[in-house]
C-alpha cells in the first residue's frame, strides 16, 4: 500500500487571520480532494518570535526544528506569502534560509501569494521562482495570486480566484503524481515486488 503524500504547506502570514493563511488553506483543501495526502500547516507568524532573531540552525528551539523538517520531508509544498514592497516577507525568506540546500531538490512546489493590488502579481515569477530555483525544486507551472477584494472573512470569495486555485491544482497534479510514482513505484509495481 502507498503511503499519503506528505502535503506541507507554509504561510508567510503575520497575523491571524491571514489572507496568504486562507489561501494556503484553499489550496491544500484542493490538492486533499485530488489525491490521498497527509497535510500540516507551518505558519510563520506564530513561528516568528522564535527565529526571527537566529542566525544559524543550531540556534533554533525544537518547535522551529520540527516545522524545517517538516518542510525538508514533504513530497509536495504549498508555499503563500504576503507581498511586502514588491517581495516575500523578510521572514518567509528567514525561514527558507534554514532549509538545507538540497532537501527541495525535485520537489513539486504550488506558489502562491497575496497582496494588496493586481500590481504586485509579479511577485510569484519574479521573486518566488528564483528562490525555489535555487533549491532545485520544481515549481508548478501555475501559480495563484489574490488580493484584498478576493477574501470575505478571511475566505477566499472571488469566483475567478477559486478557478485559477482549481487549475493551477489541476496543472501541477501530472508533475506531483509523477513524482509519487518515480518515488513509490504504482501500486502494480508495489504488489509485484
Amino acid at each position: 500500500m502507498i503511503r499519503p503524500l506528505r502535503l506541507v504547506a507554509v504561510s508567510g502570514g503575520m497575523q491571524r487571520p491571514s489572507r496568504s493563511t486562507a489561501l494556503t488553506e484553499h489550496l491544500l483543501d484542493l490538492i486533499a480532494e485530488a489525491i490521498p495526502c497527509e497535510q500540516r500547516l507551518v505558519e510563520l507568524g506564530q513561528l516568528a518570535p522564535q527565529f526571527a532573531g537566529a542566525l544559524w540552525r543550531s540556534q533554533l528551539p525544537a518547535a522551529v526544528e520540527r516545522e524545517l523538517a517538516a518542510v525538508e520531508q514533504a513530497d509536495v509544498l504549498v508555499v503563500a506569502t504576503p507581498v511586502y514592497r514588491g517581495s516575500f516577507t523578510g521572514l518567509f525568506k528567514h525561514f527558507f534560509d534554514f532549509i538545507d540546500q538540497d532537501a527541495l531538490v525535485d520537489k513539486p512546489i504550488l506558489l502562491a501569494a497575496t497582496g494588496g493590488s493586481e500590481r504586485h502579481a509579479l511577485v510569484i515569477d519574479h521573486q518566488l521562482r528564483p528562490l525555489f530555483s535555487f533549491f532545485q525544486a520544481r515549481t508548478l507551472p501555475l501559480g495563484v495570486y489574490a488580493t484584498d477584494k478576493d477574501f470575505a472573512d478571511h475566505r477566499v470569495q472571488d469566483k475567478a480566484l477559486i478557478e485559477r486555485a482549481h487549475l493551477a491544482v489541476q496543472r501541477g497534479l501530472p508533475l506531483i503524481e509523477l513524482m509519487r510514482r518515480a518515488k513509490f513505484g504504482t501500486v502494480q509495481e508495489l504488489a509485484a515486488a
